[in-house]
């Protein structure tokens, strides 16, 4: 789709591109009529100024918006670290927003954005954002998504992939013992990767032939994990268990130690993201180690290459993963 521009808005409306300019910058010295003419063809071609339109001409800000959820500020600091380095080499500085599930409204960030007139934006996408995406695509930011594979003209992503992480470690377990029977832990705090290593796990069971959900639902008369895990880590129809975070995997363990269960003999347990706490427990974790300050300094140099007008030729940047085997698995 061709991008509206103030120039579209300026033909629209049959004025120049200064007075659609001073109509965007709210100045006083435009008559009525005129301002009127000008909004009606905003409306019409569905034009969203950028910082360029409004009243900053053709310089760059040299400022990058980092949009990231509340909820996942644990597991950012890489990404951070990463977004930073790479944005220093290139003179960018990077403005942090937040976003709080249910209690910020994303327009409310999205004008914040726009506001601080900066000259892309990056997300870290740990949940599904599909209105979030179609809001920002509406401002015509050069964008790059962190955590989730999806690209079109003004869209890039760098990820990895979780579905397939899961899907082979699953594969490979029912494959070594048909007595394996695993399943993925529910993650209430992210919806979008449960989503993602339920589709691996389910892909695994089906190409081996096998009926099951491969899902553990947390009910909601559970407050927290390791309540449930407490009342029923003993009659679980699983023996391996993959978790999100390493607080559910803790919790599964603590609970699986209360009731008499050894780990791994009676139960393999795996936690997704490798996190500090997973050497530091007893037994030591088996987990999967995300390349975190990989993700955040191949997005900024993806971004710069967008914001310059570069070639990017991968559009779906995806970054490998390692699996660590530790005491937690046999």
């Amino acid at each position: 789709m061709k991008r509206v521009t103030i120039y579209d808005v300026a033909k629209e409306a049959g004025v120049s591109l200064a007075t659609v300019s001073r109509v965007i910058n709210g100045l006083e010295i435009v008559r009525e009529e005129t301002r009127v003419k000008v909004e009606d063809a905003i409306d019409k071609l569905g034009y969203k100024p950028n910082a360029v339109a409004q009243g900053l001409a053709l310089q760059k800000t040299t400022t990058i918006a980092l949009l990231v959820p509340e909820a996942s500020f644990g597991y950012t600091g890489q990404i951070i670290n990463g977004l930073i380095d790479v944005a220093k080499i290139y003179k960018y500085n990077i403005m942090l927003h937040t976003m709080t599930e249910g209690i910020v409204d994303i327009k409310d960030v999205i004008d914040d954005v726009i506001k601080s007139r900066v000259d892309g934006v990056i997300i870290y996408n740990d949940k599904l954002m599909d209105q979030e995406l179609i809001e920002l695509n509406k401002y015509q930011f050069p964008i790059v998504v962190i955590g989730n594979r999806m690209s079109n003209q003004q869209i890039s992503s760098v990820f990895v992939d979780i579905e397939k992480a899961v899907y082979e470690l699953t594969l490979q377990k029912l494959q070594q013992d048909k007595k394996y029977r695993v399943a993925v832990i529910q993650d209430r705090k992210n919806d979008f990767t449960t989503a993602q290593m339920r589709s691996g796990i389910q892909q695994a069971y089906k190409e081996m032939g096998i009926e099951d959900e491969g899902y553990i639902e947390i009910p909601q008369e559970y407050r927290r994990s390791y309540d449930y895990f407490l009342d029923n880590i003993e009659n679980l129809d699983y023996n391996f268990l993959i978790a999100n975070r390493d607080s559910q995997a803790i919790s599964a363990m603590n609970a699986a130690h209360e009731r008499g269960l050894s780990i791994p003999d009676d139960l393999e347990l795996v936690c997704l993201i490798d996190s500090k706490y997973n050497s530091m427990v007893r037994p030591r974790l088996s987990s999967f180690a995300i390349p975190s300050y990989d993700l955040g300094a191949v997005a900024m140099r993806v971004l710069t290459k967008m914001l310059n007008e570069d070639e990017v030729e991968d559009k779906e940047i995806e970054l490998s993963y390692l699996y660590t085997p530790r005491q937690s698995t046999k």
